[in-house]
C-alpha cells in the first residue's frame, strides 16, 4: 500500500508501523482511507510560488468521534495532520510540507441546530457557504460572508475569511459564535462552552477567536456556530466609472465617512474591468470602476443611493449603471467573482497567483496608485480588484510558470506590496491568511515578542508540531 517511503517516518516512535495506513485502519474502514494519487491531490492544491507537497495518506472521517480517534493515532505515532475542507485557500495552507495525514472533512456535511428566532446555525466542515444559503432560502435568513469561492464554512473560520460583504456584515471573526475543535491529542473542546451560543460574552479568554484564523495549526475545526441575518427587504447594485484610481478610491473613503451603510463596494482597475468585460461579455468603460450594492428598506435605499451619487459625481464619477432585478445583479457579481478566470484569460497558458493586503482607509488612494506604478514599471500583469470598503485589495498576478525570471519578479513584487502596506500601518494579508507564503512578513508585521507569544500558544496546544506544520510560524532553528 505504500507510495515510496513516507516523509514522516523519521518522526514516528520507535517500533511504530512503517505503513501509514496501518494504525489508521484500526479506527476507520478501508473505504474511508486512500493512498491513491487521485485522493492525494486533495492535499496538494497548486500554490504557485512554493513547492507543492502531497500527504502520504488521505482519510475521510464521517463524525467528530472518528476525527478524534484518528487524531489520537496520529498523536501516538507523531504523524503530521493537514485538515482539508474544499481547497480554495490561496497561501498554500493545505500543502503537506512534511507529508503525513490529510483529514478530508467533506463527508461531515450536516447542517445542525438552526435557530431561526435566534439568528444562528451550527454546521459541520463539509458544509459550504452556498449549501448553507440554499438550505436557508425559505427561512428569510442568510449568511452573508462571501469570499467568492464556494468555500467550506469551517475552512472560512480557520482562515478568518471575508469578502465582498465584509464592509457591512463583518468577517468570519465577527460572525463565529462557537467552535468545536479537536486538539492535537484528540481532545474535543468547545471554545465558548458546549451548546452555548450567546450573541455576546465577556466570560474568560476568547478561545473562539484564537482558533479563527489559526489555519489548522492549533486544532481541527469540526463544527462552527454562525450568526445569521435577515434577508434585506430590497437590494440594488450599481456600477460607476471614474477617470482615475484616485477619484474612485477617494469616493470610497468619502462614502464610508458619510455613514452610508453600503453592503458592497468593490474596486476594479482598468486592466481588471477590461478583463471582466471580455470574459463575462460586459461593456463597461475601461477605466477605474466601482461595483456597489445597497441593502435595506425601499426608503433607506433611496437615501443611500442619493448620498452615494452626490459623492461619486463630486469625484468625476459617471452616472450609475443600475442592476436592480436579481438576474442582473447576480450577473454583475458573478463577473466580479470570476475576476480570477478573467485575469487568467489575459494570458492563455499562464497561471495566476492572488496576493492581498489591507491598509487604513486613508492610505488606500496612495497604495493603489503606487502599486499600479510598480506593476507598469516592472511590466507585470497584475489586475487589481479589492474590497476597498475595508481597505483590502488584491493583485491577481498572471505569470508564465516556465519563466524563472518572471516568477522571481512576481515574488519580489508581492514582497514590495506587503512591505508598502506595512509601512502605511496595514497588514500583509487582509483575508487570504499567512499559510506558507507570508511567514516572514508576519514576523515583520508583529515583531519578535508577539511571534514568541504565538509560538508559546502553538507549543502548548500542539507540543509535537503535528497540526498543519510549517504554516503561519516559521520553522525554528535547531
Amino acid at each position: 500500500m505504500l507510495l515510496g517511503s513516507p516523509s514522516w517516518l523519521g518522526r514516528a516512535d520507535p517500533g511504530s508501523t512503517p505503513d501509514p495506513a496501518g494504525p489508521l485502519l484500526h479506527v476507520i474502514p478501508p473505504l474511508s482511507l486512500s493512498l491513491f494519487p487521485v485522493s492525494l491531490s486533495l492535499g496538494s492544491i497548486v500554490f504557485l510560488l512554493s513547492r507543492c507537497c502531497p500527504p502520504d495518506v488521505v482519510v475521510f472521517p464521517h463524525c467528530v468521534e472518528e476525527v478524534s480517534a484518528l487524531t489520537k493515532v496520529c498523536h501516538q505515532h507523531r504523524l503530521p495532520i493537514i485538515p482539508f475542507g474544499t481547497g480554495t485557500g490561496l497561501e498554500g495552507g493545505v500543502s503537506a510540507v512534511e507529508g503525513g495525514v490529510c483529514f478530508s472533512l467533506r463527508n461531515m456535511d450536516q447542517i445542525l441546530d438552526l435557530h431561526q428566532e435566534d439568528f444562528d446555525v451550527t454546521v459541520e466542515p463539509g458544509v459550504t457557504r452556498k449549501a448553507l444559503n440554499a438550505y436557508l432560502r425559505d427561512t428569510g435568513l442568510w449568511f452573508p460572508v462571501d469570499p467568492g469561492a464556494d468555500a467550506s464554512l469551517c475552512g472560512m473560520a480557520a482562515t478568518s475569511a471575508s469578502g465582498t460583504n465584509a464592509v457591512r456584515y463583518g468577517t468570519m471573526r465577527e460572525n463565529v459564535v462557537n467552535l468545536e475543535v479537536v486538539l492535537s491529542d484528540g481532545t474535543i473542546i468547545h471554545t465558548a462552552g458546549k451548546g452555548r451560543r450567546p450573541r455576546k460574552t465577556s466570560a474568560g479568554y476568547n478561545l473562539t477567536n484564537l482558533f479563527v484564523g489559526s489555519e489548522g495549526t492549533l486544532g481541527i475545526i469540526t463544527k462552527t456556530t454562525l450568526r445569521l441575518y435577515g434577508i434585506p427587504e430590497a437590494m440594488v447594485s450599481a456600477v460607476c466609472s471614474f477617470p482615475s484610481v484616485q477619484d474612485a478610491v477617494d469616493s470610497t473613503v468619502q462614502i464610508l465617512q458619510a455613514g452610508v451603510p453600503i453592503a458592497r463596494i468593490e474596486f476594479l482597475d482598468d486592466v481588471m474591468i477590461d478583463a471582466c468585460n471580455r470574459f463575462s461579455c460586459l461593456s463597461y468603460p475601461v477605466t477605474p470602476t466601482l461595483f456597489l450594492e445597497f441593502h435595506g428598506s425601499e426608503q433607506s435605499l433611496k437615501e443611500q443611493v442619493n448620498t452615494t451619487e452626490d459623492i461619486t459625481q463630486s469625484n468625476r464619477g459617471s452616472d450609475f449603471q443600475w442592476a436592480q432585478d436579481a438576474e442582473t445583479r447576480n450577473r454583475l457579481w458573478k463577473a466580479r467573482h470570476d475576476a480570477w478566470y478573467a485575469a487568467l484569460a489575459l494570458r492563455p497558458g499562464c497561471k495566476a497567483y492572488a496576493t492581498d493586503v489591507c491598509v487604513p482607509l486613508s492610505q488606500l488612494p496612495q497604495i493603489i496608485v503606487e502599486t499600479k506604478e510598480d506593476l507598469i514599471e516592472n511590466r507585470l500583469t497584475g489586475p487589481i480588484a479589492g474590497h476597498v470598503g475595508d481597505g483590502n485589495f488584491h493583485c491577481l498576478m498572471v505569470v508564465d510558470p516556465t519563466d524563472p525570471e518572471e516568477l522571481h519578479q512576481v515574488h519580489l513584487f508581492t514582497e514590495r506590496l506587503a512591505r508598502r502596506a506595512l509601512a502605511m500601518g496595514g497588514t500583509c494579508t487582509g483575508e487570504h491568511g499567512v499559510g506558507l507564503g507570508k511567514r516572514a512578513l508576519l514576523c515583520e508585521e508583529l515583531g519578535s515578542m508577539a511571534i514568541q507569544v504565538m509560538q508559546g500558544l502553538k507549543d502548548t496546544l500542539d507540543p509535537h508540531n503535528m497540526m498543519n506544520p510549517g504554516k503561519i510560524l516559521q520553522p525554528r532553528e535547531l
